[in-house]
């Protein structure tokens, strides 16, 4: 399900690409039955559910705008992944997607927007409705697109090796003048960095006494 909860001023978020970090990267979703959520995603993201911060998915689907499939099975892919984080104890607190590309079919979707990432626009509309603070934040992807896009927001990135992230870590990385923060293997690896990063930076004196006890 997803949630409607406002976050104060100030507070972090974790945004989330969509395919190949959350589903199985399957090219193009063009039929509901290519939705299959990766091993583990919803305990990850129960997790960040349960230490209070908020998660937003943040995904380009050209797709749309190319004419791969309608708006309609966008809807009906989000929900279906809504509903199989719920089955989990999961929800994500915002979901924003961006339908562009400049070879675009149809002419609504044919412009040059601020939301395809590595542009920033989705996290930029994110942060002014749910009050978030970017620089604060977390960009977890298997892209470096994803990376490029965390960083220019100013926030923390973590390229997940599931995905195309496995191939852009060992063939993409050294032509990158950007980096991530953090690798990790897949998204729960990602989520247990976030969150011990968070305690050490919140409560630095009791990550220290977990550590030494």
């Amino acid at each position: 399900m997803f949630s409607s909860k406002k976050y104060d001023v100030g507070r972090p978020a974790v945004f989330l690409d969509r395919d190949g970090t959350i589903n199985e990267q399957m090219g193009y979703i063009n039929h509901l039955s290519r939705f299959h959520l990766l091993p583990g995603v919803g305990h990850a993201i129960r997790q960040l559910n349960e230490f209070g911060l908020p998660v937003i998915v943040v995904t380009n689907q050209s797709g749309v705008a190319r004419g791969y499939f309608p708006e309609s099975l966008l809807e009906a892919v989000h929900a279906k992944m809504a509903r199989l984080l719920e089955e989990e104890g999961a929800h994500v607190d915002g979901l924003y997607v961006c339908p562009h590309h400049p070879e675009a079919r149809e002419e609504r979707y044919r412009i040059n927007c601020t939301c395809r990432k590595p542009k920033t626009g989705l996290l930029e509309q994110a942060a002014q409705e749910l009050k978030l603070d970017l620089q604060k934040s977390y960009v977890v992807g298997d892209r470096w697109s994803d990376i490029r896009c965390g960083r220019a927001a100013q926030a923390r990135t973590v390229l997940v090796l599931t995905g195309y992230g496995l191939g852009e870590f060992c063939y993409v990385a050294q032509e990158e003048g950007v980096q991530p923060d953090h690798v990790a293997d897949d998204l729960i690896g990602a989520v247990q960095w976030i969150i011990a990063r968070e305690k050490v930076l919140n409560h630095p004196r009791e990550a220290l006494r977990l550590e030494t006890t």
